[in-house]
């Protein structure tokens, strides 16, 4: 049976919407129905008209846009009630040891200032683009790449996402079990 999933993201760069087609190719490959959206759009929808949500935030400067928190808050409730997911995209989790929900110090940081508790959770490193990126922040995720150890050449493009990653949480996503509890077999 094909659920019709939520995927809602919210980007700085567009890598995290990158990740979201990722997730709805794979998805729509397993039979769901998949609508992708902007979280600023998808608030706007009668969000009960779909069996799971998922929402993917990316992070600049150690924080998600606060549009995420905003639209957790606004449709927690409902959040509550149906199987539903989140994930963080960042560059700091191109390490080893930050590259999971439990060791990512963003993803715990947020999920402590919110009051959802997702039944799916996620990290994916991110990329680094800096041709792409103004003066200042261009500046800045120079400076914090050279404090963590990162690349620093301003010409520097690289995409630390681990995509069999991507892909198995798109097939973890489509397994969660549905409101009444039965597991969904894509």
């Amino acid at each position: 049976m094909a659920h019709h999933t939520l995927l809602a993201y919210s980007t700085t760069d567009g890598h995290t919407l990158h990740i979201c087609e990722r997730l709805k190719f794979v998805m729509t490959a397993l039979g769901q129905r998949v609508t992708l959206l902007p979280l600023a759009q998808a608030g706007a929808l009668d969000l009960a008209q779909f069996e799971r949500i998922v929402i993917g935030a990316s992070i600049r400067y150690g924080h998600h846009q606060p549009q995420v928190a905003q639209f957790i808050s606004q449709h927690q409730a409902l959040l509550e009630r149906r199987p539903s997911a989140f994930f963080s995209v960042n560059v700091v989790a191109r390490k080893p040891n930050k590259n999971q929900p439990d060791t990512n110090p963003y993803l715990k940081k947020f999920l402590r200032q919110i009051d959802w508790r997702p039944q799916l959770t996620a990290v994916f490193a991110g990329k680094l683009n800096y041709p792409v990126y103004g003066f200042f922040d261009r500046q800045i995720i120079r400076f914090i790449m050279l404090l963590t150890h990162g690349p620093t050449d301003p010409r520097t493009v690289v995409e630390f996402t681990d995509w069999a990653q991507v892909e198995a949480f798109a097939h973890a996503v489509c397994a969660l079990p549905d409101p009444a509890g039965a597991a969904i077999s894509p």
